[in-house]
């Protein structure tokens, strides 16, 4: 299986840890968090993963280029950003043949098994899976409704009273459809946005996986500082023989 590996955002609520750093290189207990990442897809036996650069763009590929894995690293620089789903539209070609793929927001600390993701995926009929998890703060977040057969019924954007606790999680598996509810293009603003363009229009086409292992937002100070306390690493195992 290949992934999008989305890790350009410039990561400014973390300020000014990333005037000088981008936010996927921040540590993790001396790891950084796209180190993880990279850890993480070999884990659940991962081939290629194409991950967008953007801010301080030089220091991700310099890292990357330095940093052994057995998952094949393909880079492409966004001078300027194209939104979640922009990247995945503009980079298309990588996943041509593959008849899932991944789609994974890259400024995300997780331990998520893949491995069990993937299977629910297959078990289904929907165009994509979206990985939920409780939230204990609705309104600030992007909300899932789901369904008593585990589909998604609504997402709701930071609603004054959320019917629901369950956030996105920013990990998604995708069949080949998905680029039906894509633009043939990026619209001409240039940014094309899962969260906001794409989610919506997909209901009633999208399945629900809670992720059970850890999760957690580090978008600022506070968060970052929290993780590196309560990061309780990867598991040591492959999930290969599950």
């Amino acid at each position: 299986m290949k992934a999008f590996l989305l890790a350009a955002g410039e990561g400014r609520r973390l300020r000014p840890l990333t005037d000088s750093l981008p936010k996927c290189l921040v540590p993790i207990a001396g790891t950084p968090l796209i180190g993880l990442w990279l850890r993480l897809l070999e884990l659940h036996g991962v081939s290629d993963v194409l991950i967008n650069v953007h801010h301080f763009h030089e220091q991700v590929i310099d890292f990357l280029t330095s940093f052994p894995s057995s998952v094949a690293v393909h880079t492409v620089h966004e001078p300027r950003l194209l939104g979640s789903a922009g990247t995945v539209l503009t980079n298309r070609g990588f996943v041509e043949g593959e008849e899932s793929f991944l789609v994974l927001y890259g400024d995300v600390l997780t331990a998520v098994d893949l491995t069990a993701m993937t299977r629910l995926h297959a078990q289904r009929r929907e165009t994509l899976t979206i990985g939920i998890t409780p939230t204990d703060k609705p309104k600030e977040k992007g909300t899932v409704i789901v369904g008593s057969s585990g589909e998604v019924i609504a997402f709701e954007e930071k609603a004054a009273e959320p019917r629901s606790n369950l956030a996105n999680a920013g990990v998604y598996i995708a069949r080949q459809r998905l680029f039906d509810y894509l633009p043939p293009s990026t619209p001409q603003s240039g940014v094309l946005d899962f969260g906001h363009d794409i989610l919506p229009r997909m209901v009633p086409d999208v399945a629900a996986y809670e992720i059970r292992e850890f999760l957690m937002d580090i978008g600022t100070p506070d968060m970052y500082a929290r993780a590196q306390q309560i990061w309780p690493g990867l598991p040591t195992a492959t999930y290969a023989s599950r």
